[in-house]
């Protein structure tokens, strides 16, 4: 059996807003995903910041805001353009289901309507956080 070459380490929600002054029954909410990284090459560590917004979109409010930080490990140290390209829509998916959660929860437990993140497929994400990925040594 092969080991994996990254893994999970650890994750916190450090920011959660919810604003439901502008929410009214049968509003459309629409979704925004906003993913950034920071790579440390020195340790082999990639710290992945990802943000969902739901967004009323009559009124271009956010609803929700969560933004939650993880980091991956990963088994050797390696330079960044040396990562795997599967990496960075992998580490999205494996994070998603943690915010998707976290949306739901908070939504529910205001006493309004739950938010339900449908199950997505966020690899169209993958290119966008390559390129916002800050190196550091």
């Amino acid at each position: 059996m092969e080991t994996a070459i990254f893994s999970l380490e650890n994750y916190v929600f450090d920011k959660i807003e919810l604003d439901v002054q502008n929410l009214n029954a049968g509003d459309t909410i629409s979704l925004s995903f906003n993913p950034t990284g920071v790579y440390s090459q020195n340790v082999g560590v990639y710290e992945l910041c990802f943000i969902c917004d739901a967004i009323v979109e009559s009124k271009a409010t956010p609803v929700v805001h969560v933004s939650c930080k993880a980091q991956f490990k990963f088994k050797d140290v390696v330079a960044f353009h040396n990562l795997p390209t599967f990496f960075f829509s992998n580490s999205i998916a494996i994070l998603f289901p943690y915010v998707r959660a976290m949306v739901s929860t908070l939504t529910l437990q205001a006493n309004i309507p739950p938010i339900v993140l449908p199950t997505m497929n966020l690899t169209s994400l993958s290119q966008q956080l390559q390129s916002s990925t800050t190196i550091v040594e």
